[in-house]
């Protein structure tokens, strides 16, 4: 166990501790997320911490841990789906509520959209190197799995 000094202004844990860490430890007191809300009222914190200009090394710090904390929560209990392909793709076009005829400037018309959605052709090199381009994503996600 590491060696711990009273709070005082002294490291505790590496961490140099002073009243402002420890108002953000009082305020939302970082404990394990057990459940939907426990991680909504954490991401709420988190989001507020992201929404300033800068952070002091103190909000770092509590950001990292619960940053930490969400992580451990949605490696046990969140299941994210590995997709590639037009999989993926199929899954931007409903994120981005985008329509076939968006995609126009990728595949050139249409129907060449409808039919790579609905498995009629491939996805070629271009269209993947255009479709990454599009969504600022690695090209990469669009290869199918062997």
């Amino acid at each position: 166990m590491p060696n711990m000094t009273k709070r005082t202004g002294k490291k505790i844990s590496g961490l140099t501790t002073n009243a402002k860490y420890l108002e953000l430890l009082s305020q939302f007191p970082p404990q394990p997320i057990t459940t939907s809300e426990d991680l909504d009222a954490t991401q709420a914190v988190i989001d507020s911490l992201l929404d300033r200009a800068a952070l002091t090394p103190e909000e770092q710090a509590y950001l990292n841990v619960l940053g930490t904390l969400v992580w451990e929560y949605e490696e046990q209990n969140v299941f994210i789906p590995s997709l590639c392909g037009v999989e993926l793709l199929k899954a931007l076009i409903a994120e981005f509520q985008l329509k076939q005829k968006d995609l126009v400037p990728i595949f050139k018309t249409e129907s060449i959209v409808s039919d790579v959605l609905h498995s009629k052709r491939k996805l070629t090199v271009e269209h993947i190197q255009k479709l990454g381009e599009f969504f600022n994503i690695s090209p990469a996600v669009f290869f199918e799995d062997p």
